[in-house]
C-alpha cells in the first residue's frame, strides 16, 4: 500500500492579495514641484495628504475618493511653502465593507528653495 495525498489549488502567491504600494516622490529633494505615485490592486477609497514637520496638514491631494485598481500619480506644487522636510501619507480603505484592513504608509520628502 502507498500513502499519498493530493494537493490541489493555487499557489500562495496567487491567493495572497497585493498590498497597495506608495512610491518615493520624484524628484527628491525637489523645487518646487514633485510627483507622488502609488499603486492599488483593488477598488478602494483613497486619501493622500501632505504634512509638515509638526504634523499639520498642508494639502490633500486625494480626499477619500473612490479609485479603481491601478497606478496613480499626482503632482505636488510647493511654491507657497518654505524649505524643509514634509511627509505624505497614503490611506487606502477597502471599498467593500466585507473586506478587512486599512493600508497606511508614509514617506518623507525634502523641499529645497
Amino acid at each position: 500500500r502507498y500513502n499519498f495525498s493530493i494537493i490541489s489549488g493555487t499557489s500562495s502567491e496567487t491567493i495572497r492579495q497585493k498590498k497597495p504600494d506608495l512610491h518615493q516622490n520624484h524628484p527628491n529633494p525637489f523645487n518646487p514641484v514633485t510627483s507622488i505615485s502609488f499603486d492599488i490592486y483593488n477598488d478602494s477609497r483613497v486619501r493622500l495628504v501632505i504634512y509638515d514637520m509638526l504634523g499639520r496638514e498642508v494639502m490633500r491631494l486625494v480626499n477619500d475618493e473612490f479609485k479603481t485598481a491601478g497606478s496613480y500619480s499626482y503632482d505636488f506644487n510647493a511654491s507657497d511653502l518654505s524649505s524643509g522636510i514634509y511627509f505624505y501619507r497614503l490611506v487606502v480603505s477597502p471599498s467593500n465593507s466585507m473586506e478587512s484592513g486599512v493600508f497606511r504608509d508614509i514617506k518623507r520628502m525634502v523641499l529645497i528653495k
